[in-house]
């Protein structure tokens, strides 16, 4: 508004015959009125009337159109990058990927072949026991053993390490009882009853840690039949004062706390329990597990070493209807042994102090037990496709494996 302003008043000097310019000499109009008329004519010009460009725009606009002519046009004025400035940029592009991309690019490559170089082992690819999947619950007898396994020595932080048994459930999680269903006049909760009774005879004889460190197991002892005196007595007197005949291992897994200890907390355990109907209204729970036991010397000899026991069991367990007569006199809630059948792999044979001595690569203590030389076959302990009552009578043999 200030320089239309300024443009109208350069216009009256001039005398260019505007609107602005003064009366001529002689007109009849006075120097107020003409003066009245131009301020009037000037406030009747609308605010949106086309403005006339100011004299730095006009030079600005020139300058442009002149470098535009002159092919230098600016980037971003009426076009992209020049092609000049794209080749610039991508040469520079390609610079910077030599210097930061391609060691990038060898260093994950070297992370992909080996990630437990990273800090921590994110992927647990620095434990090959972090990738191996367990192996389904084993719902039926096995055709064979076990396949072949890396040859590896078992260590203290990997104590599972080159056995079949790195793939089998921890503890009690392997003892998984089947889904119940009435059997003759029991019906599906009592049989329900009969298999958790069974898995908590398994899991108190073999796996409980004050059993292993040959503690007496009582739990166990309550739970057995009191009716069948001659295995109450046998057991009661195998846990006091062990020898050939009264062997507490035919039913307990137990190590001598002052020789040998556990390492880790886990028992390796595999095997299957089904169920049929008894000949005395009852039901007979057949349970086949094997318990894999690594163990190591507490005398802190160095360096370290693990050995590794396999305890195969099979039993037949009964358990009665308590509503029905029967010609066998049974304690309701008890549980009626009827078969136990044992095979021990890696364990001295012929000692009988109720313990289990595996067997290490290097000699121990003086007065550590040895045994005798094995006299029976050569067998796979983790060979679970043998029937245990065939092997009763071969003695004591030697293992292919541990």
């Amino acid at each position: 508004m200030s320089d239309r302003s300024e443009e109208h008043r350069s216009g009256a000097e001039e005398g260019d015959g505007g609107a602005g310019s003064s009366p001529e000499a002689g007109s009849s109009i006075s120097d107020e009125e003409w003066a009245k008329f131009v301020q009037d004519s000037a406030r009747g010009i609308p605010a949106s009337a086309p403005k006339e460009p100011s004299a730095r725009a006009r030079m600005v606009t020139e300058r442009l159109r002149q470098q535009e002519a002159r092919g230098e046009s600016p980037v971003g004025w009426r076009s992209g990058p020049s092609l000049q400035e794209t080749q610039r940029r991508a040469t520079r592009r390609r610079r910077l990927w030599a210097v930061i991309g391609l060691p990038v690019a060898a260093a994950l490559a070297v992370v992909a072949m080996r990630p437990s170089l990273l800090p921590g082992d994110p992927f647990g690819a620095g434990d090959p026991e972090a990738a191996v999947s367990p192996l389904p619950a084993e719902t039926a007898a096995p055709t064979g053993a076990p396949g072949a396994v890396d040859a590896q020595k078992p260590t203290l932080e990997r104590p599972f390490a080159g056995s079949p048994a790195l793939r089998w459930a921890d503890g009690a999680a392997g003892i998984v009882v089947p889904a119940a269903a009435p059997v003759g006049t029991l019906s599906e909760a009592e049989v329900e009853k009969a298999l958790q009774q069974s898995r908590k005879l398994l899991i108190d004889a073999n796996l409980d840690p004050a059993t292993l460190r040959g503690e007496r197991p009582g739990a166990v002892l309550s739970a057995i039949e009191p009716q069948q005196k001659d295995l109450v007595s046998l057991l009661n007197a195998a846990l006091s004062k062990p020898d050939q005949k009264h062997d507490p291992l035919s039913m307990f897994s137990r190590f001598d706390p002052r020789e040998l200890r556990l390492v880790g907390h886990v028992v390796k355990t595999r095997g299957r329990m089904t169920f049929k109907a008894g000949e005395h209204s009852s039901v007979v729970v057949h349970a086949d597990y094997t318990f894999v036991y690594p163990v190591t010397r507490v005398d802190g000899s160095a360096p370290a070493e693990v050995a590794r026991t396999i305890v195969r069991r099979a039993l037949d367990l009964e358990f009665f209807d308590p509503d029905k007569p029967n010609t066998y006199a049974f304690t309701p809630g008890r549980i009626t042994v009827v078969r136990y059948d044992r095979d021990i792999g890696n364990s001295a044979c012929d000692v009988y102090d109720g313990f289990l001595h595996p067997s290490f690569s290097t000699a121990g203590t003086t007065d550590e037990p040895t045994g005798g030389a094995p006299t029976g076959p050569t067998a796979d302990p983790y060979d679970r496709s043998r029937d245990l009552a065939d092997n009763s009578e071969k003695g004591c043999g030697v293992v292919s494996r541990t």
